[in-house]
């Protein structure tokens, strides 16, 4: 069986920033606390918390949709890579983020479940109440 990951969060900032924020690698690690790499470019390398995480930039909307090849360090080499789809949209004066995670490893899903929200959505939260 697949494993799928859903998340929903609603940050108090408009959609086309929060997307912004995800694709700028220094201020997606001032989010994190770790360095990025990203691009736009299909194809091109991603990785994140000084490569804890890494794959590869499938698809690029512009400000909507990312697309992503990904895996975890937890990741066995016989793990194929799963797949991220994180898509931006307003919601009243927020901006909603729906993730779905696609194809993580059974050894990996509860550290990639609770790792979306103590990971990024948490810290996002937190950066954008220090911002205002």
């Amino acid at each position: 069986m697949r494993n799928v990951v859903f998340k929903s969060v609603l940050l108090p900032a408009p959609a086309p920033e929060l997307f912004r924020m995800y694709m700028d690698a220094k201020e997606h690690g001032a989010i994190t606390g770790a360095p990025v790499v990203i691009s736009d470019s299909a194809g091109s390398a991603f990785r994140a918390f000084g490569g804890v995480l890494t794959g590869t930039m499938l698809q690029v909307v512009r400000p909507r949709l990312i697309v992503q090849s990904w895996r975890s360090s937890p990741f066995r080499s016989e793990d194929p890579d799963s797949t991220l789809i994180i898509c931006f949209t307003e919601q009243g004066d927020k901006g909603r983020i729906d993730l779905v995670h696609l194809d993580v490893p059974d050894h990996d899903l509860e550290g990639v479940r609770t790792g979306w929200e103590e990971r990024y959505f948490a810290p996002w939260r937190a950066y954008l109440q220090r911002r205002s």
